[in-house]
């Protein structure tokens, strides 16, 4: 991604590469770049490498604003929570050489999961994201090189939950609180702050069943109702062995309703 470069004074010190951003034309944009400026004017804080061998940030920054749409907090705070998982599971490149590697469970639909999403690499349509519905910044990042476990037919993997803190919105009132727009405040806050006032971080194991694996293949099961084809073994079994897909089986759990 090309990058802009600008002449500094004596008192005024370039950003580093991996911190600099590119021209813009819409609002966002725009409040990003001059959020930007207050940092180029203050001494640059100690700030975190990531893993060395992944793209930058502002690289993987950009990427993920033009996958959502525009940028804004929570891209930032999505991709620094996906490279910080990678770094922990010393996965270099999740969207290349190390792409079969990786599987993430994502708990929030929020603008962080298309950012977690470019990042990794992980797609809902490669079967390597894997969304729990439970309203919170969080995300789950399984090696799948790293089976430590087996639970019947269940191999169990190795896995880091990693969630944003709440604290960390009170801490970006305190980095920057001559900035009344908190969007703003938080995308400056967010991009310079330590992972430690960040982020929480929990090793933990998930149980991965073979059928729930990117690549798997199933027999295809026709409902015996709806006539439609279930995959991936998600029909039920009811009495006396007819095969239902799941809105037959339990229609009054089913997400959708006939209008007829």
């Amino acid at each position: 991604m090309p990058t802009t470069t600008s002449t500094t004074t004596a008192s005024t010190r370039a950003a580093p590469q991996q911190y600099r951003t590119t021209p813009c034309k819409n609002f966002e944009l725009i409040a990003h770049a001059v959020a930007t400026m207050y940092l180029l004017a203050l001494p640059l804080p100690t700030r975190a490498i990531y893993h060395r061998h992944m793209e930058p940030f502002d690289d993987l920054l950009h990427q993920a604003e033009i996958a959502h749409g525009h940028l804004c907090a929570g891209q930032i705070l999505g991709v620094r929570l996906a490279m910080l998982g990678c770094s922990r599971l010393n996965i270099a490149e999740p969207r290349t050489t190390d792409r079969k590697r990786l599987v993430t469970f994502i708990e929030i639909d929020r603008c962080a999961t298309d950012a977690i999403a470019v990042v990794t690499g992980c797609r809902l349509g490669k079967r390597a994201i894997k969304f729990r519905d439970w309203g919170k910044m969080a995300a789950t990042f399984v090696d799948l090189k790293e089976q430590i476990a087996t639970e019947g037919d269940t191999p169990i993997y190795k896995g880091i939950r990693i969630a944003a803190l709440e604290s960390s919105k009170q801490r970006a009132r305190e980095l920057y609180p001559h900035i009344d727009n908190k969007n703003q405040q938080q995308m400056l806050a967010y991009r310079e702050m330590p992972d430690a006032d960040l982020f929480s971080e929990q090793w933990v194991q998930v149980p991965l069943h073979p059928r729930e694996m990117p690549g798997y293949k199933s027999q295809r099961i026709t409902c015996a109702q709806c006539g439609e084809g279930i995959n991936y073994d998600r029909h039920i079994t009811a009495t006396g062995g007819t095969i239902l897909c799941q809105s037959c089986a339990a229609p009054e759990q089913s997400y959708y309703r006939p209008l007829d």
